[in-house]
Order: C-alpha cells, then structure tokens, then sequence
C-alpha cells in the first residue's frame, strides 16, 4: 500500500509539474524575447535558452539607457515611444478601479441587506448591462463623448472603464455580501447603530477580502481593454493595448519591442495582485464552506 501510496503521489507531482509547465512556457518564452535580438527571435530552430540577452528593445520602448551608450535615436524614445502611454494605463487602470469599487460596494451591500420593491428585477437589469457588447455602444458614446469634450481625456477614460466594470462589481460584491450573516446586522440595529455605521465598522471588514478580489479584476479588465481605448482616444492620451497595434508595420512586426512593451505591462498588474494577495485569498474562498 505504501508503494502504491507513492506511485500515487509521484503521479499527481509528474501531472501537476507539467501543466505548471504548460501554461508558463508560453509566458517565458514571451519574457525571452523581449530580451532577443532581431536574429535570434527568428532563428530555426528557436532559441529558448542559449542566446546572448539584450536590453536594446527596453531602450528603444522606453527611451532610457540602463548604464549602456545610448545614441541619438534611443535618447529621443525611438519609433516605439511608450513609457507615457503605460503612464497613462496606470492612472486609468487605477482611478477607474477605485471609482467602480467605490459605487459598487455601497451598491452591493444595499442590494444585499435593503429589501426593496423590484430588488431582484433590479439585480437581473445590472446582470443584462453587463451581457451587452461593448461594441454595440461604441459609436453612440463616441459621439456623446465628442459633445461634452471628453475625447482623448482621462476623465473620460476613466469614467467609460469604471461604468464597464461596475455590474460585475456590484454582482461580485453582493455575493460576499449575502455571505455574511444578517443577524450581524441586526444585532447591531437593536443596540442602536446605524446602517452607514454597521456598514463601516463591521460589515465591510469583514469583506475586505471580496472587495481585493473584485478590485483585482477591474484592474484586470481596465488594463487589458481595447474597444473603448481605441474609439475614445485620438492622439495624446492612448493605453497599451491601443499602442501595442503600433508595433505591426508595412515592413514588417517589431517582435521584439512588443515583447519588451508587454513583459512590462505585466508588471503593474503583478504588483497590484501582490499588494492585495491576501485579501485576494480570502475573498476568493469566501463562503467556500458555506453549508
């Protein structure tokens, strides 16, 4: 039994090893080749791990030298320019993030706790919204966007992203809401609390853990979207994911600068992960062993 025991066990080491592997090969040969030169990205066949790293595609996206000699070209930023646009990911990202929490939140525990005539009609309404292609708005919101001079600004960025991620917020939210028990609540009303005071003292401790999560994927959305970035923005104010487009030419895609561009667009979205990580468990497992 004992050597069966670890047969077994060697089994599921062997299975989990390679889809560890399987899902982070592709990331790392992607991290490689922001690190390539122009003939070994395209050497046959491909180098994983014998090439001679560079940091020349760094120095061509963001303009900054690393210590190395940097010439004319690399001191004006180069042809892939992008340290203001990954600037003005960041803000977007951030600031609508916190604005769709924000509402969300107070939304959500409302939804959860006030009973109200059309409450659950109510919640289906916040649902639908979030079923509708970002698509099939586009173009109206272009032109109100033209008429209240919010093109190509970061108010209006933000406020378009934190109103995409604010129905899967509120849903998000008001499920770790329904977690918690409601005799916490009432409880707290009998000794003559408030709802805002039961609200910011108890209850949104408690769901500390909910609100990382769903502050962890508006951060997400927000900074991977396209749609939105690309119809609402023109020249001066354009996210990663618009800019990155950039990088494919009449003569040809600039591997190696996209690579260097997107292993740096990862890092912000790590750091925020890492910043809320234990919160981020613990939402995520909230109400887990619910019975």
């Amino acid at each position: 039994m004992m050597v069966q025991s670890k047969a077994a066990r060697l089994r599921r080491a062997i299975i989990a090893w390679v889809t560890v592997a399987l899902f982070v090969f592709p990331l790392y040969y992607w991290i490689t080749v922001a690190f390539k030169n122009g003939r070994d990205i395209f050497n046959q066949p491909p180098k994983v791990f014998n090439f001679s790293p560079t940091v020349a595609n760094f120095q061509e996206v963001f303009g900054v030298s690393f210590g190395l000699p940097r010439n004319e070209v690399l001191a004006g930023g180069g042809d892939f320019f992008m340290a203001p646009h990954l600037w003005s990911s960041v803000v977007i990202a951030v600031f609508s993030t916190i604005l769709a929490v924000a509402i969300a939140t107070l939304a959500s525990y409302a939804l959860s706790r006030i009973y109200f005539r059309g409450r659950h009609h109510f919640v289906n309404w916040v649902l639908s919204t979030r079923m509708m292609p970002p698509v099939a708005i586009a173009i109206p919101m272009f032109f109100i966007y033209k008429d209240l001079s919010l093109l190509d600004t970061y108010l209006g960025m933000i406020l378009i992203h934190a109103l995409m991620n604010l129905p899967l917020a509120v849903l998000m939210l008001k499920s770790f809401f329904d977690d918690i028990p409601t005799e916490i609540d009432e409880s707290a009303l009998i000794d003559g609390a408030s709802r805002w005071k039961i609200f910011r003292r108890i209850i949104f401790p408690m769901a500390k853990g909910g609100v990382a999560a769903t502050a962890v994927l508006c951060f997400v959305f927000s900074w991977t979207e396209f749609l939105f970035a690309l119809t609402l923005t023109q020249t001066s104010l354009k996210t990663v994911p618009v800019v990155s487009s950039t990088f494919v030419t009449s003569v040809g895609t600039a591997w190696g600068n996209m690579a260097a561009l997107g292993t740096a667009a990862m890092v912000p979205a790590f750091i925020f992960i890492l910043l809320v990580q234990k919160q981020l468990v613990r939402g995520l497992t909230l109400g887990s062993l619910k019975q």
